[in-house]
């Protein structure tokens, strides 16, 4: 038995066209599902628990990387599994486990393949699954998700990071590294991830894997802004851990504290001035 948790919002409205073509298709295949819409945020998680709680075997969230977030925070720790059947703009978290990117395709890879188990991340009690952090990204996505209303693709983004470019300033950040690491200084980019991608296709964190029990931590210290352009090529490549002015750790556990820090939280950007984040091995699994 399959359930499909579809948010007609994604992608601007597309999704739920994509919805009705994958009940279409489905019913072709002879496949047993009930497909679901989500009405309000949030509303995915609560489908997701529900169908867990009845013994569903896989749940397949249909929409962008919110849906994908919200419908996993309801199977974490179940036994039902996790489909993905990308129909939103950035679609990030596939491009790290490398599922199909079309939503037919990725449904008849979810029927054909088992489910393995991937990790999953928390912040301040609240679920997460790809990226979470602050700085010059996060304002970036901020621009990007303004911008959204009116152009589509990787337009949003580019436009997100030459408006941040011109507005950014460094926060003063006190991040906690693990047990035995403190920092306290100026930085352009502190990202916690468990996941690799951001704003439809970025390598924040090209390093991480969701297989190996870790939190990948990236911590870029501030630079002028004018100097910031001659980073975007490294990290548009995913090899901005790699520069002079970045810092790279694999841990457990990591806290972050700023005054006034917004955070990406899986691409919601919310206002959270103390964050304490935790890995958990093995805690999802999922169609990859």
């Amino acid at each position: 038995m399959y359930e499909v948790i579809v948010n007609p919002a994604a992608r601007n409205g597309q999704a739920r066209q994509i919805g009705e073509e994958a009940e279409r298709y489905l019913k072709e295949k002879q496949v047993d599902f009930v497909i679901r819409y989500t009405e309000y945020p949030g509303h995915a998680t609560e489908l997701a628990r529900d169908a867990a709680n009845r013994g569903v075997e896989t749940v397949i969230a249909m929409g962008g990387d919110g849906t994908v977030c919200e419908t996993a925070a309801g199977l974490v720790h179940t036994n039902t599994s996790l489909g993905i059947a990308p129909a939103g703009t950035g679609n990030d978290f596939i491009k790290t486990i490398g599922t199909p990117r079309n939503w037919k395709e990725a449904l008849d890879f979810i029927l054909t393949h088992p489910a393995r188990p991937v990790n999953t991340g928390e912040v301040n009690d609240r679920f997460f699954l790809n990226v979470c952090g602050g700085g010059f990204d996060v304002l970036t996505l901020t621009y990007a998700l303004e911008a959204k209303k009116h152009v589509k693709g990787i337009w949003p983004y580019l436009y997100g990071v030459l408006r941040a470019i011109r507005t950014f300033k460094p926060f003063k950040m006190h991040i906690q590294v693990g047990d035995d690491l403190t920092l306290d200084k100026d930085c352009m980019i502190c990202t916690i991830a468990n996941g690799r991608y951001i704003g439809g296709g970025i390598p924040i964190a090209s390093m991480a894997d969701v297989e190996d029990g870790l939190l990948d931590v990236l911590v870029v210290d501030a630079v002028p802004r004018w100097k910031i352009p001659f980073y975007l090529p490294s990290l548009m490549g995913g090899s901005l851990y790699k520069r002079n002015v970045a810092h790279h750790y694999r841990v457990k556990t990591c806290s972050l504290s700023s005054p006034g820090m917004m955070l990406n939280l899986d691409g919601e950007i919310l206002p959270i001035e103390e964050s304490h984040y935790r890995i958990f091995t093995d805690a999802l699994k999922v169609h990859w």
